[in-house]
């Protein structure tokens, strides 16, 4: 499972799903990478790939668009 993480700074979310992120790693071979906005990405290039976006972070698994910090967790924890 490969994890990308689209963040901003001061996020309280952000920070939370990058957390669970380096757990998931611990335990498996998956891999994730996280994104800055205004040093990764912009805002335009953010609703390019998410249009329909309002909140950060969003997160994608292996390519596809999950949500948020929420599905992500529901994601992971089942």
């Amino acid at each position: 499972m490969h994890i990308q993480i689209y963040s901003k700074e001061q996020c309280p979310y952000c920070t939370a799903a990058q957390r669970l992120a380096i757990d998931v790693v611990k335990e498996e071979t998956h891999t994730y990478d996280k994104y800055m906005l205004d040093q990764d990405f912009t805002r335009e290039q953010l609703l390019e790939k998410f249009p329909n976006a309002r909140t950060f972070p969003q997160i994608t698994i292996d390519g596809i668009s999950i949500g948020g910090y929420t599905e992500f967790e529901k994601y992971i924890n089942g």
